[in-house]
């Protein structure tokens, strides 16, 4: 004869817990078969192994990728073409600072002193402050303009006198293993773009080289 008690005791033992419930009702494969109803067994065993291997490679996986990524791995692909003569490059020299200050005349000055910003319309230096002590006086030197007489003025003598000279810049070239030098350059000068550059150039950002 069972006590009522002892019923009561039975039943909730065989009620699976909420971790039995939600394994069983889980999508993640393996899961229904390791906390399954009723006492482990040798299928649930396996089961287990299973399912505890497959984590570990996982995460072993991860870890070495991981590691990989912060290695920093990079690919570098170079194609190497064998060419048997090879013609000289065209070489452009940029320079914003287009005209050297101490290649710059009276008369030059005289005629385009404002638009270098370097004097007002009324011949006067332009800005004296901001100047350099040595290039404020030979500036005061070359915009004296008393008793001056101008000379006509070639746009295109300017550019070619005042502009960078490739023999001073050169300091070493070589191509093909031999040695080259500024008469292997031709100077190519677009004075029509050059001078509609400096005229906007110039008047928004006065910049002339030493």
């Amino acid at each position: 004869m069972t006590m009522k008690g002892d019923s009561e005791e039975s039943i909730e033992t065989i009620q699976p817990s909420n971790f039995q419930a939600f394994a069983n009702s889980s999508t993640l494969h393996g899961m229904s078969h390791i906390f399954a109803y009723g006492p482990m067994t040798f299928r649930r065993f396996l089961w287990t192994l299973s399912f505890l291997g497959s984590l570990c490679l996982l995460l072993l996986v991860c870890m070495e990728r991981i590691t990989y990524y912060f290695t920093y791995p990079h690919v570098t692909k170079l194609d190497e073409i064998a060419a048997p003569n090879l013609t000289f490059p065209s070489v452009t020299l940029c320079n914003l600072n287009e005209f050297r200050f101490s290649k710059i005349t009276r008369n030059d000055l005289y005629h385009v002193g404002e638009l270098l910003a370097l004097l007002k319309d009324n011949h006067e230096i332009a800005n004296p402050h901001l100047a350099e002590p040595d290039v404020l006086a030979a500036l005061k030197e070359k915009g004296n303009f008393h008793n001056f007489k101008p000379k006509p003025f070639n746009m295109t003598d300017f550019y070619n006198r005042t502009g960078h000279d490739i023999a001073e810049m050169l300091l070493q070239c070589t191509f093909r293993g031999e040695e080259c030098f500024s008469n292997n350059f031709t100077t190519v000068s677009l004075l029509g773009f050059l001078f509609l550059y400096s005229s906007i150039f110039f008047l928004a950002f006065p910049v002339v080289a030493l």
